[in-house]
């Protein structure tokens, strides 16, 4: 039985390959290419395709499209918070974000997370499934279509472990980076990793020119364990040399995500760890105010707090922000809204 493909996951090298198959011009490949990314939403409105290749590419593909469920927007700074349907009924959360500089869509690369961070709602149910290529193109694509703009830069900071799911993501990258997908600048892209080290290296040695950010969290062993359970497979000593690894290979500077969370890891003593953990490293420290998370205990610290943290880094020599707090008024963290999702109001 033929089972049908979302045409979003294949990139251009893969679709041309299936028009030869087919014994069709190969020149259809462009256009097809064309009005996938031109948003169509069948292959009946890709208008300069004769009918016998609308109904090939009706018998073999779909064109994947997500479905807004619930979406939330910030009346304090115009945050979008999504849920969205996937084909197969699943949900996936983005968020839209405005900033001078341009539109960034922060999107999700799985279905859930199996790291299991303890501060982290998207982990809270495990991981149900990675999302494809063409979905996580989708996703931006959704948004875009949602707000009738162009989106300017992506994050992979939602849902999920982007290295967990790799071939798919540095799909991914590349298709939207191509001149035939979205053309967004691989320097507008940001990808996120709870540190899975073996990737890292992984992706310094693929010379990409996207941002890498790294969830550290704690700058000792213990405290990293208990908040984050990956590190007791790569502790932080393997995960810096991985960093290093990186910086070295690429002379890329890497961002450490810093969440901030009351008495656990806001102290000055844990600054002063951060600091010499840090030193010297062509690095940016992006502290983090925790989000409040329902079901979890976690608070954040006082401004005054997070001030004198940043003080530390800054003693150090350490470039470091204390990230603007997007989205406060619409669950902000990342899988509240799906985990809420039956007490949202429908869009």
């Amino acid at each position: 039985m033929n089972q049908k493909r979302n045409i979003k996951d294949l990139d251009f090298n893969e679709l041309e390959g299936y028009i030869l198959e087919k014994k069709l011009p190969k020149f259809r490949t462009q256009q097809i290419f064309e009005w996938i990314f031109k948003d169509v939403e069948d292959f009946g409105s890709m208008k300069n395709l004769p009918k016998n290749v609308i109904e090939q590419l009706e018998a073999d593909f779909y064109i994947g499209r997500a479905k807004i469920l619930r979406k939330q927007s910030s009346s304090v700074d115009g945050t979008r918070k999504y849920l969205f349907e996937m084909e197969d009924g699943n949900t996936v959360e983005c968020v839209l974000m405005e900033y001078s500089y341009g539109k960034t869509a922060c999107i999700s690369t799985q279905i859930g997370c199996k790291m299991s961070c303890t501060f982290c709602a998207s982990t809270m149910d495990g991981l149900v499934r990675h999302l494809s290529c063409g979905e996580m193109i989708e996703e931006v694509m959704a948004i875009s279509r949602d707000i009738g703009d162009r989106i300017s830069n992506i994050v992979l900071m939602g849902m999920g472990e982007p290295f967990d799911n790799y071939d798919e993501v540095m799909k991914f990258l590349k298709l939207v980076n191509s001149s035939k997908g979205l053309n967004i600048g691989q320097r507008h892209i940001t990808i996120s990793t709870s540190g899975i080290v073996p990737k890292i290296f992984e992706f310094a040695d693929a010379q990409m020119q996207c941002n890498l950010a790294i969830s550290l969290h704690a700058a000792d062993n213990e405290t990293r364990n208990v908040l984050m359970p990956v590190n007791k497979k790569y502790n932080i000593d393997k995960l810096i040399e991985a960093c290093r690894y990186y910086v070295n290979k690429t002379n890329r500077r890497i961002t450490y995500e810093y969440s901030l969370i009351k008495d656990i890891n806001d102290d000055l003593e844990a600054a002063e760890s951060l600091g010499k953990l840090l030193k010297g490293q062509l690095c940016h420290v992006n502290l983090i105010p925790m989000n409040s998370v329902e079901g979890k205990e976690f608070e954040k610290p006082g401004k005054e707090k997070v001030a004198k943290f940043k003080s530390v880094l800054d003693k150090y020599g350490i470039e470091t922000t204390i990230r603007r707090e997007l989205g406060t008024d619409i669950d902000a963290a990342c899988g509240q809204l799906r985990r809420r999702d039956s007490e949202m109001v429908t869009v």
